[in-house]
């Protein structure tokens, strides 16, 4: 298991004046929630997750060598081809934190070139997959810089590096099923980055659909940030992280036996259970709406009467991801549109899948 030094380099052994690179990464969604950090984005307790497909955000960095010495960070922000300075502080801060690890980039001028594949103001976090996908730009530029860079290498440190702009942006780096964080279960596992599930997943898993029900569009009532801080001194805190270690045993074996059932019991708590300890936090939050339950209620219902394995997760806002196998998607396709539509923003959803990671242009 790598430390946080061994992603400090050495000497570079080659140059670069200017060019370009093009990286898209995907979301992701947790099945096992993290909830709770402790300083340097440490998880309080670890996660896995589902690698998305289609729900990503591409960024492409151009690079120029300054003719200056200026000490300073320095680059360009568009989002979708425009200027987008409300982005400036978060990329700031995120070149603050990764700068000693990647000590060439103050040498160059940047212009930071994003997109997402998703509506901007969806309701879908777009800080793991926009962060993954710089991440993967910055090491392709060091990978330049020292081309007897390892795959295995490049790859953890990118997700070491994703992780220290947004924590889950860890995990967006690879697929198809990700884990983050020291599990007993997981040899390999790290708090500092994201590791492949080293498992085989059954059958039952593979191509596994995810569709997005947007029921709120709106900014986050909560921000992340605040939402970890608030497990600090939360009355059931040590209680949720032992629920987790516990939960991701349950998933791991459920993922490899094909247990769909286990699943759905682990996934459906873990996302009842994040929305709990939000409401039972001081301060404290409700991030359902009304049309959410009402969602949650039609797919219990919906699942009693068919027998067909679909189920929800929920990340800490509104909107509720249907989960189902590939096999059952034509039929919980036609649910959705004939009872779920009704509940979403202006009647819209994303259909997405479990995906492989991030992907170089």
């Amino acid at each position: 298991m790598l430390s946080e030094k061994d992603f400090i380099p050495k000497d570079y052994t080659n140059t670069a004046n200017k060019g370009s690179f093009e990286w898209s990464a995907p979301s992701n969604i947790a099945l096992v929630k993290y909830w709770g950090k402790k300083e340097n984005q440490i998880p309080a307790n670890p996660s896995i997750s589902f690698t998305l497909n289609n729900c990503k955000t591409i960024t492409k960095l151009t690079f120029e060598k300054k003719s200056n010495n200026n000490e300073d960070f320095s680059f360009d922000l568009l989002f979708e081809g425009q200027p987008k300075e409300s982005f400036r502080p978060k990329i700031e801060k995120f070149l603050q934190r990764v700068a000693i690890y990647l000590p060439f980039l103050k040498d160059y001028h940047f212009t930071i070139d994003t997109q997402n594949t998703f509506p901007h103001s969806s309701g879908i976090a777009s800080s793991a997959s926009g962060m993954a996908a710089l991440a993967m730009n910055f090491m392709s530029l060091e990978h330049l810089l020292n081309p007897d860079m390892t795959d295995d290498c490049f790859y953890k440190k990118a997700s070491f590096l994703a992780r220290l702009g947004s924590g889950s942006a860890c995990r967006s780096v690879k697929g198809n099923v990700v884990v983050w964080g020291e599990h007993n279960d997981f040899s390999e596992s790290s708090n500092l980055y994201g590791v492949t599930f080293p498992y085989i997943v059954h059958e039952n898993f593979k191509n596994y659909q995810d569709t997005i029900l947007l029921v709120d569009k709106g900014e986050k009532q909560v921000s992340s940030t605040v939402g970890h801080d608030l497990m600090h001194g939360h009355p059931f805190a040590q209680q949720r992280f032992a629920q987790a270690h516990d939960n991701l045993s349950k998933i791991k074996e459920a993922l490899v036996s094909g247990d769909v059932a286990t699943f759905i019991e682990v996934v459906e708590s873990e996302a009842l259970t994040l929305h709990a300890m939000m409401m039972t936090s001081m301060p404290y939050f409700i991030l359902m709406k009304p049309n959410t339950l009402e969602i949650i209620n039609k797919i219990w219902a919906f699942r009693a009467a068919t027998g067909i394995p679909v189920c929800f997760t929920l990340d800490a806002g509104a909107n509720v991801h249907v989960l189902y196998p590939e096999s059952n998607s034509v039929k919980v396709l036609e649910f959705i549109k004939n009872e779920l539509v009704a509940f979403c923003q202006n009647s819209q959803y994303l259909c997405d899948i479990v995906g492989t990671g991030a992907v170089k242009y």
